[in-house]
């Protein structure tokens, strides 16, 4: 195996695990919940909800903006609402509710108030306020239908008020509501069981789902199992939340539309919605208890149109700018437990294996593909592990869809740095000193190729620019050999210049002359038009050449340029040692022919017809004549291209007028009229003087009747 191919195998190998590494290894853990979220998002958008026509086996009873809008609670501290909550506590349990647990904490009672009300303290005026609540909470804990929450905030314990906690029969009956919050602030696990006294105990989630099921959860080391489902935990003891269930999963009623009802006598209202359910009682403020959690970019939803006993007023959504209240939190652990649809995350390794796949493709793509292609190829990537992760959450697999993407992009990175300083540096060097001898267009397309360079050639159609210096010779004789190639290398960098502007490809220098080629190698369907603005531009540029030669006293520059279109062979031509990227056939010996033809008219441009023809109206053009050139037998129409349409001048437009109709005199044989009219122009146009004197001999000896206005060039 060569070395260059070792060495960047090497290094494909070394990008890759680096990569990986970089976005999957432990510390990254912000990138897993990113992916956790984006995993959400998708399934919420694009895929159908796994329960949505299944009802909730959760619901809410919400201390809503309602409840706190209407009376009798409507004016009054969350403390004094003990009596109406155990109404509507005891109507759930008549109603055949399965478990009920609180998500609010009521940590004190008014019997407990300490303020002085004439003479007397408040507490004791109230004393046994909280009765009817705590005979509910006594009557459902009895039978194990109803569980306390609690939190344990920093170093603080809130709990409960002591009665409160008598009645449930203390911590048989009340479970920690802490949830688990990511570094970044987002709540994406729950915990399982948290730590009492040596023992684990369950959360509120586990264990109002496993009085909901009557099975005790089992402990298996770090992970829990609940009526034949292990939990899958990443974590010890935790579970992945999700919160993509459905978007009206969970249904929410307001505490004061079921007080009302409970004192209306709805019994049958409480049977149809609570009979079978875990009710869940919390906050649902949009100030109290707001979580942000994996479903931050998911789309807002509305809650199910639930049945209203008492009123119409409507509940609005759980989830408002990212953000739900904690109420929610837990009956989404519920309902994952019970349904059975927790998440799956990855291990480390997994998210490392993924990683590695992934930057292992880009760091090839990088290395192998144009920049355009590693883009399509990164865009692929992500387009594949966005379906992955959408289909992998709807069988509750979060797929690392961070880390992949980046571990790709990185490799992306890392590898166009090595080529950059590595293995394009040899590269580069090659293609900056070939330049020198080929045009870079060919250079480029070599490189492309992938391959050496081979003989042979296609057949193209081409326009072939050929261009030589007027009166070299004199010059030769008057300039000392460093002068003359100072000369000659300005003059050809000025015209090289201009031609490659134009699309041009330089074939060759030969001394002093220019072969170029427009239509090859890259496609040019204008390519004569190419070729004809070229040729302008490049006597503009030998005038404004010619001019600061005049300020320097230096040589005044004179060129001939021959311009033909046609069928070409285009390729590497030569031996096969050596070989050339050039053009042979009859269209280039013609625009050879032609350049040389300038001598005879005193033109520095002269097109054949079939340039002049592909070009349209593009140019003003003037027909100089018919000639013959060496080894042609069928004679060929010439012209000279005078300025760009439009752009010529009135002189031009007067001197090609008269030139146009002294040669239909000419080519009618009327000598004396086309001598009469080319002299109008003689002195300062040399084709209207060649024409002259040509006139003048054949009115002087008439030719035969045989003669035909064909010119043969020598």
């Amino acid at each position: 195996m060569p070395a260059k191919r070792i060495s960047s195998t090497v290094a494909t190998i070394v990008i890759s695990i680096v990569a990986a590494t970089l976005v999957a290894a432990p510390g990254t853990a912000f990138l897993r919940g990113l992916s956790l979220d984006v995993a959400t998002a998708l399934k919420w958008r694009l895929v159908a909800a796994i329960h949505e026509n299944s009802p909730s086996p959760t619901v809410i009873v919400a201390l809503d903006a309602e409840t706190y809008r209407s009376p009798p609670f409507k004016g009054t501290p969350t403390a004094t609402w003990t009596d109406e909550i155990g109404h509507v506590l005891t109507a759930v349990l008549r109603g055949g509710a399965r478990v009920v647990g609180f998500d609010v904490v009521f940590p004190t009672t008014i019997e407990e108030s300490q303020i002085v009300f004439e003479n007397e303290t408040i507490g004791s005026r109230m004393r046994g306020f909280d009765r009817n609540f705590l005979r509910a909470l006594a009557s459902g804990a009895k039978e194990g239908k109803v569980v306390l929450g609690e939190v344990q905030h920093g170093d603080e314990l809130i709990q409960p008020t002591p009665g409160q906690r008598a009645a449930v029969g203390q911590q048989n009956n009340i479970r920690s509501l802490n949830v688990f919050t990511d570094s970044d602030g987002v709540v994406r696990r729950i915990p399982l069981t948290l730590s009492a006294n040596g023992k684990d105990v369950p959360s509120m989630a586990l264990e109002l789902a496993s009085r909901a099921l009557a099975a005790a959860p089992q402990f298996k080391g770090s992970s829990v199992d609940l009526d034949g489902y292990s939990i899958p935990s990443l974590m010890p003891n935790t579970m992945t939340l999700n919160f993509a269930e459905g978007s009206n999963d969970i249904p929410t009623y307001s505490l004061a539309d079921l007080r009302a009802c409970a004192q209306d006598d709805g019994a049958e209202f409480f049977k149809r919605n609570f009979a079978n359910k875990v009710v869940l009682f919390g906050s649902k403020l949009g100030l109290e208890d707001m979580k942000v959690t994996s479903k931050r970019f998911a789309a807002s939803s509305q809650p199910q149109a639930m049945e209203r006993c008492a009123s119409d007023a409507a509940i609005t959504s759980p989830l408002a700018n990212g953000s739900m209240a904690g109420v929610f939190v837990q009956a989404t652990a519920i309902n994952n437990l019970l349904r059975r649809t927790a998440i799956v995350e990855l291990s480390d390794r997994a998210r490392w294996l993924f990683a590695l796949a992934a930057a292992a493709i880009e760091a090839m793509a990088a290395f192998a593909l144009t920049p355009l292609g590693v883009c399509i190829s990164f865009s692929v990537l992500c387009l594949i592990s966005g379906v992955a992760t959408a289909i992998a959450f709807q069988n509750l697999v979060a797929f690392p869809f961070f880390e992949v993407s980046l571990a790709g992009f990185a490799a992306i990175v890392a590898m166009t740095v090595f080529r950059l300083f590595v293995t394009d540096k040899e590269k580069r060097l090659l293609q900056r000193v070939f330049e020198f001898y080929l045009s870079p267009v060919v250079i480029e397309k070599m490189v492309r190729s992938n391959k050496l360079p081979a003989l042979g050639g296609e057949l193209r159609e081409i326009t072939v620019f050929f261009s030589d210096l007027a009166y070299f010779s004199a010059l030769s004789e008057k300039l000392s050999p460093p002068e003359l190639v100072a000369l000659i290398n300005r003059y050809l960098s000025e015209l090289t210049e201009v031609i490659e502007a134009h699309g041009g490809f330089i074939d060759k220098y030969i001394g002093d002359a220019i072969v170029a080629v427009f239509g090859a190698p890259l496609d040019d369907p204008r390519h004569a038009e190419s070729g004809v603005r070229a040729a302008l531009s490049c006597c503009k540029r030998l005038d404004a050449l010619n001019a600061e030669n005049r300020v320097a006293n230096g040589p005044i520059l004179a060129h001939r340029i021959g311009l033909n279109s046609g069928p070409a062979v285009v390729g590497n031509i030569g031996s096969r040692q050596r070989f050339n990227y050039s053009v042979i056939g009859d269209s280039v010996n013609l625009a050879s022919r032609l350049e040389g033809a300038n001598r005879q008219f005193g033109t520095s441009i002269i097109a054949s017809e079939t340039t002049m023809t592909l070009t349209g109206a593009s140019f003003a053009w003037r027909e100089l004549d018919m000639v013959r050139v060496k080894g042609r037998a069928k004679p060929v129409r010439i012209y000279e291209p005078l300025a760009i349409a439009g752009e010529e001048t009135a002189d031009q437009i007067a001197r090609t007028a008269n030139y146009c109709d002294g040669l239909a005199r000419w080519r009618a044989g009327d000598f004396a009229s086309a001598a009469s009219l080319f002299a109008r122009f003689a002195e300062t146009d040399p084709p209207s003087a060649l024409f002259m004197n040509r006139a003048h001999e054949k009115a002087l000896a008439p030719p035969p009747e045989t003669w035909e206005p064909t010119y043969t060039l020598g």
